[in-house]
């Protein structure tokens, strides 16, 4: 039986005997499913090319492969993009931000498997990301296209879309309820009881499924010993402080890199360039290789010394201060090898490299305040790396609750969960106050694209501005005398507002309105004296199509108080926007937007 017919028979069946929202939570939770599968695979795949290449060749042969590998990993998924996928993969959480705010939560076929193809190429060998992100992408790119499968309109896409995000996180870090809130706060989906469900359901699924493929096995296993008091309350503030000057300078350096490496427009170069410079870092700091979780485990349990054994310089890690030293680099440079691993095109996300890095940070804090001899109450290292990880979070990613529920939940229990609402508020407040915008968004923020938490900026945000564009006005070039006016324009058009263009480039210049003609359009006298140029008006503003954002346009009918602006291209007139389309396209946005799935 064809494939149209089935579905055609599927999609029937449905609407007989399943109503809306019950599909859209049997949806949710294949959608789950789905991404704890994808999660699976790009877990296993990315560890067995990681225990093949650093625990056989480099443990027993040479060093030096720490630096061929991640050139050779990086060369595979070029190959693998151009001739294989033969299409750009979009492996991150910004990619499906954009196709919610700008592609109607439309994510092509191909993306539901290209990062399972490239990230675990990346991330086995020695590419220093991590696997969230593609994770995402993955479920995101699954979820986008079973709706559109079932033809889902797009505010159940987007809800589908945020299903596959708390799955995927669901499944990778057995946390259920952060990677709920993770959904809601990174893909800023309203939290109401219609969206609460299919996200629980799918959150549900993915770490059922990762419990019948990974048993109990955790990402981070560990189980607090160390209880909080409260005269360590301002210990946690510091770290806090910390956090905020380490997350601007994650964000700073990430986006310095990419504007760096978007400058140069052959990938071979960009290969070449960040592949050399990638083997050369982690060739002297092996630590940065992959995703680094077993540099966390070991600083949660209180191993440094395990952590920074292959060290280039083989220093003595039995002295404190060389291994706050050791720390530090790793904080340093971590985001520095993520920046470059993406910039040679690497496949990956930087929720991995956040953590590394936050437990880092927090860990070496512990220890300065440990030894510096100024404190008398030692603090707990083991707890400064966790609470640093939360910090972190909050602070890169601008998810504070994320970053609080999942350290809580990967420690089994609350009792730090003071001091990560310290730590991570002080984090976010201050890296919010000097980035407005986290990583994931920040590009699109700057382009106004972004969708927020702020209804009316989110409606304004999905509209099209094609759609209220309006081109059944007639045009007038400068040079027209009042004659040929009246004759080939008053005439024929039943619109009281005429653009002037010139002749031959067709650029706007002016607007005449029918009040300016009324006066003296049946004085035939005037008709080869008076030319558009004598009479026409500056448009009271102008939309330019290539840069204006809905926002924007709205703020210029508010400033002007005018009913119809003109819309130009490259200073090329196109048409014109009316307050009345534009408001009613608004309200048809707004139900769409705010009505229950």
């Amino acid at each position: 039986m064809p494939k149209q017919t089935i579905l055609k028979q599927i999609l029937i069946w449905r609407a007989k005997h399943i109503s809306h929202k019950q599909f859209v939570y049997i949806l949710s939770i294949i959608i789950g499913f789905t991404s704890g599968v994808g999660a699976v695979v790009l877990k296993n795949l990315t560890h067995f090319i990681q225990h093949l290449l650093e625990g056989n060749l480099i443990k027993y042969y040479h060093h030096a492969f720490y630096f061929v590998f991640p050139i050779i990993g990086l060369t595979l998924v070029y190959f693998s993009i151009k001739y294989i996928i033969r299409n750009k993969v979009s492996h991150g959480i910004p990619s499906t931000l954009f196709a919610i705010s700008k592609r109607k939560g439309i994510i092509k076929q191909y993306q539901m498997f290209g990062s399972l193809l490239t990230a675990p190429l990346t991330v086995g060998f020695g590419g220093s990301v991590g696997l969230e992100g593609p994770t995402v992408a993955t479920g995101a790119a699954i979820g986008s296209n079973i709706s559109r499968m079932f033809h889902m309109n797009q505010t159940t896409r987007n809800l589908l879309i945020g299903c596959a995000a708390a799955g995927a996180m669901s499944s990778i870090f057995k946390a259920p309820i952060a990677a709920l809130i993770f959904a809601i706060e990174v893909f800023s989906l309203d939290l109401t009881i219609a969206s609460m469900l299919p996200l629980l359901l799918a959150s549900l699924s993915a770490i059922l499924t990762s419990y019948f493929f990974f048993g109990d096995d955790v990402i981070l296993p560990f189980r607090i010993e160390d209880k909080f008091s409260i005269a360590d309350a301002p210990f946690y503030m510091i770290l806090g402080v910390f956090a905020a000057i380490v997350s601007i300078y994650f964000t700073q350096v990430y986006d310095k890199f990419q504007t760096f490496f978007d400058k140069i427009s052959s990938p071979i170069k960009r290969l070449f360039i960040g592949g050399i410079a990638l083997g050369i870092l982690i060739y002297f700091v092996p630590p940065l290789y992959g995703e680094g979780f077993d540099v966390i485990n070991n600083l949660i349990v209180g191993n440094a010394e395990k952590a920074l054994e292959n060290n280039f310089m083989q220093m003595d890690t039995s002295n404190i201060w060389i291994v706050v030293m050791l720390l530090t680099g790793l904080v340093i440079f971590k985001i520095i090898a993520s920046a470059l691993t993406f910039g040679a095109g690497g496949v990956g996300g930087i929720f991995a490299p956040t953590l590394f890095m936050g437990s880092i940070m927090g860990n070496c804090l512990a220890k300065i305040i440990n030894h510096c001899g100024l404190f008398n109450a030692p603090v707990s290292e083991s707890n400064f790396t966790l609470v640093g990880m939360a910090g972190l979070l909050a602070g890169v990613l601008h998810a504070p609750l994320t970053a609080i529920f999942l350290i809580a939940e990967l420690t089994g229990g609350y009792e730090l969960f003071i001091p990560l609402m310290l730590t991570a508020t002080i984090s976010y407040g201050l890296t919010k106050f000097f980035s407005s915008h986290s990583v994931y968004n920040m590009e699109l923020g700057r382009k106004g694209e972004l969708i927020t938490h702020d209804k009316d900026h989110a409606v304004l945000t999905l509209m099209d501005i094609d759609k209220v564009i309006e081109d059944n006005f007639v045009t007038i070039t400068s040079n027209m005398n009042l004659g040929e006016i009246v004759h080939t324009a008053v005439i024929k058009s039943n619109r009281n507002i005429f653009p002037v263009v010139k002749a031959k480039t067709h650029e706007l210049v002016g607007v005449i309105l029918l009040d300016d003609l009324r006066p003296i359009m049946f004085d035939q006298d005037l008709y080869g004296e008076v030319v558009a140029h004598d009479i026409m008006q500056p448009a009271p503003e102008i939309i330019d199509i290539e840069k204006d954002k809905m926002t924007d346009i709205m703020r210029k009918f508010q400033d002007s108080s005018a009913w119809n602006l003109p819309v130009v291209k490259n200073n090329v007139y196109i048409g014109f926007i009316s307050k009345s389309k534009l408001l009613t396209a608004y309200r048809r946005q707004l139900i769409n937007f705010t009505k229950e799935v």
